[in-house]
């Protein structure tokens, strides 16, 4: 990749700037790199609780659920695909044992099949927990999220417009959202900050956390830099094991302040206990930048040979058809995997 474009991405992703500030301090995320991953030791005691509740009464299968739940946090904290399939089998046999027949459940397997980015099986699901009627407005606003993943905005309007309310946090969160994608990036903040309030107020961590990062992200598409170091910073002291933070940290370490070589290190430390192929795409980037041939291959190499896994399935073809048809792929598939996240995460979407 050439400088020019380098330079080209930090413009369209952060705006134009004549003078470099540096605004990170090692000193402020370093604590949350050394931080031991109170996470994952939570999310495998409760797996294990789960696991023998299930073994001791089979027949309660509601459990799956539970276990589900589980194996999705296990996914969110490693990045093992492997959580997110047993979960996607969980919810199978949860919903054979109903038949089906209750709209919780549904949504359930098409959260799943949103973060497997299998959004036309999630359109299935949840048509038909529309159907059944049963707290339809939670269905609604998953339609939403998934005719917006499909492109559908005539449709991702329709159920917008079902679920108004300015007092929701849901509604906020997909409100801004589709101002994003209408490209009124001003709009789109003033309601993230709105969400962000609501989050604040409800002392959910989770939901704070979720907010703080995408609001980081909104500052950031906007230019306001500080911001998004602040509000990245302000969600790793709610979860110090925030991958998605510590990335976007990384980011404005190296395409703003330009210091590859502190960027390298903090993704070298994420990836030490948090595993996504698209991890090796921005270090591979950044050997580029650094000039280092030999270095930019290895992680090329190391993401090709990630995603042979085939319960990836679907979720990275967008990168695959760039890496392996275009000469110089890495500067879109950065782009697009630097966009604000779409799917939300299993803790917000009401069942």
């Amino acid at each position: 990749m050439k400088t020019t474009i380098y330079s080209l991405l930090v413009l369209l992703l952060f705006g134009c700037t004549t003078k470099i500030e540096k605004l990170t301090k090692a000193e402020d995320y370093e604590v949350f790199l050394i931080a031991e991953n109170t996470a994952l030791t939570h999310a495998k005691t409760d797996h294990s609780f789960w696991t023998n509740k299930l073994e001791k009464t089979p027949n309660q299968f509601p459990y799956l659920a539970k276990l589900a739940g589980t194996q999705t946090q296990l996914f969110s904290t490693t990045g093992e695909i492997n959580y997110l399939i047993q979960a996607e089998n969980s919810l199978k046999q949860l919903n054979e044992k109903t038949d089906y027949n209750k709209s919780s459940y549904l949504r359930a397997l098409a959260r799943n099949y949103i973060s497997q980015h299998r959004f036309k099986e999630a359109l299935i699901l949840l048509e038909k927990a529309e159907i059944l009627s049963e707290d339809l407005e939670s269905t609604q606003k998953m339609l939403f999220d998934v005719h917006m993943e499909l492109g559908n905005n005539e449709k991702a309007k329709y159920y917008l417009e079902r679920i108004v309310d300015l007092k929701s946090f849901d509604f906020l969160i997909r409100t801004a959202k589709w101002n994003d994608h209408k490209g009124n990036l001003t709009a789109a903040i003033k309601y993230m900050e709105q969400a962000m309030a609501k989050a604040e107020a409800s002392k959910i961590k989770s939901t704070m956390q979720w907010a703080y990062t995408n609001i980081a992200d909104f500052y950031g598409h906007d230019g306001q830099i500080q911001k998004s170091y602040d509000y990245f910073l302000k969600a790793l002291a709610l979860n110090p094991n925030d991958a998605y933070a510590k990335r976007g940290i990384a980011w404005i370490v190296y395409s703003y302040e330009n210091n590859p070589e502190e960027a390298l290190r903090i993704l070298n430390n994420i990836t030490t206990s948090y595993n996504a192929p698209d991890y090796y795409l921005l270090k591979a980037e950044i050997a580029e930048y650094l000039k280092d041939d030999e270095m930019k291959e290895s992680y090329l190499e190391l993401y090709a040979e990630a995603v042979k896994n085939k319960q990836y399935g679907d979720m990275y073809n967008a990168y695959n058809v760039e890496v392996f048809a275009e000469k110089n792929p890495i500067q879109p598939l950065l782009l697009q995997s630097m966009k604000l996240k779409t799917e939300l995460p299993h803790s917000l979407t009401i069942c």
